[in-house]
């Protein structure tokens, strides 16, 4: 199965929860305000991503790619990190 090419989309606003987003290409990706609770984006690459005022809420984050992001107002209650371990 082919991870899905979202470089560079808007999605402001929109609502993921529980997406099935594991190694989804979100390079770049505006991601601002979206609900992304309990979403699986283990081993997506998220770099350069705007994610300010997202809910990461218990959002699988495992693996992923965070570097150069835009963490500023998210929720990352309960979310699993990149290195395995729960965000309190």
């Amino acid at each position: 199965m082919m991870a899905a090419n979202l470089k560079k989309l808007n999605l402001r606003d929109v609502n993921l929860s529980g997406a099935l987003l594991n190694g989804a290409k979100l390079t770049a990706a505006n991601l601002s305000q979206a609900n992304l609770t309990g979403a699986n984006l283990s081993g997506a690459n998220l770099s350069q991503a705007n994610l300010s005022g997202a809910n990461l809420a218990m959002a699988n984050l495992t693996n992923a790619d965070l570097s150069d992001i835009n963490l500023s107002r998210a929720s990352l209650q309960g979310a699993t990190m990149p290195d395995g371990t729960t965000h309190n």
